[in-house]
């Protein structure tokens, strides 16, 4: 019954591993398809946004301050796409930071070839779940915005214009940067761990900054204020949660050791 039982854990590892595998592979070849997709939709569903819009449209600078944000939301993604991927050629051997920031454990160092022979090299396993995670916290945070943000132009009260334009800039910059860490996950780049950690900061700085600005302009509803509070600390929470759950695995996995930082567990 043991043996029956350790056979059927075994298959059902096997299995998730060639998922995961076949899940990295198909992001690899189609992320670009995946991502531009992403930015047709996102741009058809903030037309209506725009056409009904809560404030006039008299003429070409009042339409361009309400399209122009969904614009930058749905081609923030696409650049940080185009650049990682030009920076990071598939097949580029990347040589690793002078300066290590994960020092817990101890490891054996990997030549490069060793680390790429090594069966736990490559994004795949539990890190394909970051993989889908990372390109999910995009599009959420792009449609949040879509549905939970009104377009507004310089006909609205100052705050307004304020909150608008700094939601929106919160958007493009996260997309931009989560799309980095995305392809350096996936072409397993070095520099991925840390530009992970450097986005989770920057996503925290900036719903602090958005709640320093839109609270500093004057006439802000307390309505509004109370519900703006609800979703950057909502946002802010999901970082944090993200940065618990995600942390210990890239410092202490052996698959994310040998595949970005080129070291193994050393034998006690």
């Amino acid at each position: 019954m043991g043996r029956i039982i350790q056979s059927g854990a075994n298959d059902y590892a096997a299995g998730i591993s060639r998922r995961s595998i076949g899940i990295s592979r198909t992001l690899n070849r189609r992320v670009a398809v995946i991502a531009t997709a992403w930015a047709i939709v996102f741009l058809l569903g903030s037309i209506p946004r725009v056409i009904f819009a809560p404030v006039p449209v008299n003429d070409a600078a009042d339409l361009a301050a309400l399209a122009l944000p969904y614009l930058l939301i749905a081609a923030a993604p696409l650049a940080g796409l185009c650049l990682a991927e030009r920076s990071f050629p598939a097949g580029t051997l990347t040589a690793q930071p002078e300066i290590r920031l994960a020092f817990y454990g101890k490891w054996r160092r990997l030549s490069v070839t060793e680390a790429r022979a090594d069966p736990a090299f490559g994004p795949t396993g539990f890190m394909a779940s970051l993989l889908i995670g990372l390109l999910l916290n995009v599009v959420v945070r792009s449609f949040e915005f879509l549905v939970a943000v009104p377009p507004l132009n310089g006909h609205a009260p100052p705050w307004g214009q304020a909150l608008f334009h700094m939601m929106a800039a919160d958007v493009i910059v996260m997309g931009f940067f989560y799309m980095v860490c995305f392809v350096l996950a996936l072409r397993s780049v070095p520099y991925f761990p840390r530009m992970l950690l450097f986005a989770w900061g920057l996503d925290v700085v900036m719903q602090l900054l958005i709640a320093q600005q839109v609270a500093a302009t004057a006439g802000l509803p307390a309505e509004v204020a109370d519900a703006l509070q609800t979703l950057l600390r909502g946002n802010i929470d999901k970082v944090l949660i993200s940065a618990t759950v995600w942390l210990p695995y890239l410092l202490l996995s052996d698959r994310v050791n040998i595949t970005y930082r080129q070291r193994m567990r050393a034998a006690v």
